[in-house]
């Protein structure tokens, strides 16, 4: 009978320290996956600007900043407004649509002026660099959506 409770204490030990394992090696996994490189990384680390290509570049984006935090508020409004509206129809579809539409428009706009912006740091760049900066911000693009 005692060879039953250490077959039983010896499979729990086991399975303790193989589920262990497993939850270490799934952390480890999750943590060491390279998020993809923000659009800064990828202009102040990857394209080896001159001196006066990081002054003109610093200045589009202090002039951008504020307008991009501006556009994330409507956003995050209007997603508040959205939640609202879902919450408060009873299923009724017709009640959020204006939210989402309001979603959307403050969305497309971010958007927009994201790209305008992206495109305004481009003429900073060589030909060269523009072709890595496109290279590295296709990928990124493509990664968030993996």
């Amino acid at each position: 009978m005692s060879m039953g409770w250490k077959s039983v204490a010896i499979t729990v030990v086991l399975a303790l320290i193989a589920s262990g394992a497993g939850a270490w090696g799934g952390a480890t996994w999750v943590l060491k996956r390279e998020a993809p490189p923000s659009l800064h990384a990828i202009v102040h680390r990857d394209l080896a600007l001159d001196a006066d290509q990081r002054v003109r570049i610093e200045a589009i984006e202090t002039r951008f900043a504020p307008r991009r935090v501006e556009l994330e508020a409507r956003v995050q409004a209007a997603n508040r407004e959205l939640a609202a509206a879902i919450s408060a129809s009873d299923g009724d579809a017709s009640v959020v649509q204006p939210a989402v539409d309001h979603f959307h428009d403050a969305m497309g706009e971010l958007q927009q002026a994201t790209i305008a912006h992206i495109f305004e740091m481009r003429t900073v760049m060589t030909p060269a660099q523009a072709d890595r900066f496109d290279e590295k911000l296709v990928a990124a693009l493509l990664a968030e959506g993996a």
